[in-house]
C-alpha cells in the first residue's frame, strides 16, 4: 500500500459515527432558536386555542376573572343554543357549495391555462402571462364594484353563480400551475405526441398526475380564501337564505335580539368556521408541504 493511500484506508477502517455523534451536543444557539420558534408558535396558536376551548365552556367560566383556560365542565350547550337561534345547517351548506365550486373550477381552469402558458407555443403567450402577472398586482377590493355591476347586469345577485363565477379562476392559481408545469420535461410530452396522444390526453393523463402537489397547494389556498370570504358574499347577497357561514355569523353577532352578548355561541360559531379548513389542511398536509418544497427548488 502506498503512503498516499494510507490515510484513506485508515479512514475507511475506522467505525462510522452515528448521526447524533456527528452533530455533537446541541449548541446554546440552536436551543435558543428552538425556544424562540416554540414561543412564536405558542403566541400564534393562543387565539385559536382560546377560541376552541371557549366553545365548550359554560357562561360562568367565559366571564370568569382571572380567565379560565381549561374548563372544569365541558359542555355542548353553546352549540345547541347556536343551532336553536341560527339556521346553521343552511349557512354551512351554502359555504360548502360555494367553496367547493370555486375550488374545483380553479383547479380545472387554472391548470388548463397554466398548461397552455407553460407547454404550448402560440402567438401572444408571453403577453397573456404578463396580464396574469399584472392581475396579481391589482388589489382585490378594487374589483368589487366592477364585479357587482357585472353580476347585476347578468342578474346573478342572490345566486350561487354570482358567488362562484367572479372567483372561478384566479391569477395566483394560473401563475402557480404555470410555474410548476414548466418543470415537466418537454421530452416526455413530445414522446407522447409521437405515440399519437392528443393534447387533451396528455393534459389529463400525463400532466395532471405529475402536478398533484401543486393541485393540493392550490386547493388549500383556494378553499381557504373562498371559505373565509366575507366582503363579496355580503355585497352579492340580499337574501338571508343565500348567506354563507361567515356572513351569517357576522349578522348574528351584531343582532342583539339573537346573539344577546353570548360569547359562548360566537366562539362555537367561529370554531365551526375554522374546523373544515383545519380538516382539509390535515388531510392534504403531505401534498401541501411537498408542493411548497418543490416550488422552492425551482
Amino acid at each position: 500500500m502506498s503512503a498516499s493511500n494510507a490515510p484513506g484506508a485508515v479512514r475507511r477502517a475506522l467505525p462510522k459515527k452515528s448521526e447524533g455523534e456527528q452533530r455533537g451536543p446541541r449548541s446554546p444557539k440552536r436551543l435558543l432558536v428552538y425556544f424562540l420558534l416554540s414561543l412564536g408558535l405558542l403566541v400564534m396558536s393562543a387565539p385559536f386555542l382560546w377560541m376552541a376551548v371557549s366553545a365548550f365552556k359554560t357562561t360562568g367560566e367565559l366571564s370568569a376573572s382571572p380567565p379560565v383556560w381549561i374548563p372544569t365542565e365541558w359542555t355542548l350547550e353553546n352549540f345547541r343554543k347556536l343551532l336553536d337561534k341560527l339556521n346553521l345547517p343552511l349557512y354551512f351548506m351554502n359555504s360548502v357549495i360555494v367553496a367547493l365550486l370555486v375550488t374545483v373550477s380553479n383547479l380545472v381552469f387554472c391548470s388548463m391555462l397554466g398548461y397552455a402558458l407553460a407547454k404550448l407555443y402560440f402567438v401572444g403567450r408571453n403577453k397573456i402571462f404578463g396580464l396574469v402577472l399584472g392581475a396579481l398586482m391589482v388589489p382585490g377590493n378594487l374589483m368589487l364594484l366592477p364585479l357587482f355591476v357585472l353580476m347585476s347586469k347578468l342578474q346573478l345577485i342572490d345566486s350561487y353563480a354570482g358567488l362562484v363565477l367572479p372567483f372561478a379562476a384566479g391569477a395566483f392559481g394560473v401563475f402557480l400551475m404555470r410555474q410548476f408545469m414548466q418543470s415537466i420535461p418537454d421530452e416526455l410530452l413530445e414522446a407522447a405526441r409521437m405515440d399519437g396522444a392528443g393534447e387533451w390526453y396528455i393534459f389529463w393523463r400525463i400532466v395532471m398526475p405529475l402536478v398533484k402537489p401543486a393541485l393540493a397547494t392550490l386547493s388549500i389556498f383556494t378553499f381557504l380564501g373562498s371559505w373565509n370570504n366575507f366582503v363579496w358574499p355580503l355585497i352579492a347577497t340580499n337574501d338571508p337564505d343565500k348567506y354563507t357561514l361567515p356572513v351569517a355569523l357576522a349578522t348574528f353577532a351584531t343582532d342583539p335580539n339573537k346573539a344577546g352578548g353570548s360569547n359562548g355561541m360566537l366562539m362555537a360559531g367561529a370554531f365551526l368556521v375554522v374546523l373544515p379548513v383545519l380538516v382539509l389542511f390535515i388531510a392534504l398536509q403531505r401534498h401541501f408541504t411537498q408542493g411548497i418544497a418543490t416550488a422552492g427548488m425551482k
